[in-house]
């Protein structure tokens, strides 16, 4: 026998699920607007508070949009919108417990290695000229620091943009967002630049040969570099 309490629900909450049901049968697709709130509150037999925080819960997910003076549109989510949900979260948690950027770290070693193998296998002439750009801008902000790390990002973006799947892209961007004050203390200390546009000039190469193993040992060799230099005290971000 389940002796659990039953949990307590607010009327949006309802309201959401009746909205989602109605999504997923089908009968709004995305594009498409939902009912006025008066309709909605109608229909529903509910406030306009419950209706509009049911909205904008919808919001949050990326489910819908809410435009002002507008009546709420069907969204198709994208890969980077369903990350984005979750970084503010993951920043929290970082700040929370210090320790979790160690397991951060580790997972983005393991996703970036997999990534730079793939891309390796997969790249065409097209894809390599692209990466090449990416090298090529990251070198050109060598003094400029916010844009260095923008670029920075941007190279193992399109690397990940390479395996075709467009979680992967979203999936780095994030990692850098999520631990930002940790990047930029690695890119800060004395002659690290220089050190990143060899390690990513190394990687290109790699993937410029189609050889998938030399790419993520480049990748591997590049990013615990970084980890390691992180540990070193005057590197960490106050």
């Amino acid at each position: 026998m389940n002796t659990e309490p039953i949990q307590r629900r607010k009327i949006y909450q309802e309201v959401v699920d009746r909205l989602l049901q109605r999504i997923r049968d089908g009968e709004w697709r995305p594009g498409d607007q939902l009912p006025s709130e008066r309709d909605l509150m109608d229909t529903y037999g509910v406030g306009r508070p419950a209706v509009r925080e049911a909205l904008q819960d919808l919001a949050r997910s990326g489910i819908v949009e809410i435009t002002h003076g507008e009546r709420a549109r069907v969204m198709v989510p994208t890969a980077d919108l369903l990350i984005e949900q979750v970084a503010g979260g993951a920043q929290h948690l970082l700040r929370m417990q210090p320790d979790m950027l160690e397991h951060l770290k580790d997972a983005r070693v393991f996703m970036e290695m997999g990534m730079c193998r793939m891309a390796a296998q997969r790249a065409d002439a097209q894809d390599v000229q692209r990466l090449r750009q990416r090298l090529d801008d990251h070198r050109a902000a060598l003094n400029q620091l916010d844009v260095f790390l923008h670029k920075d990002m941007l190279f193992h973006r399109e690397i990940a943009n390479i395996s075709g799947n467009p979680i992967y892209p979203a999936i780095v961007e994030a990692l850098f967002n999520w631990a930002g004050a940790y990047y930029q203390s690695i890119v800060r200390a004395p002659g690290s630049e220089a050190l990143t546009l060899a390690e990513h000039t190394r990687i290109f190469e790699a993937i410029a040969a189609g050889d998938g193993d030399a790419a993520a040992q480049a990748m591997s060799d590049h990013l615990l570099r970084a980890n390691d230099l992180y540990h070193r005290p005057e590197n960490r971000p106050a």
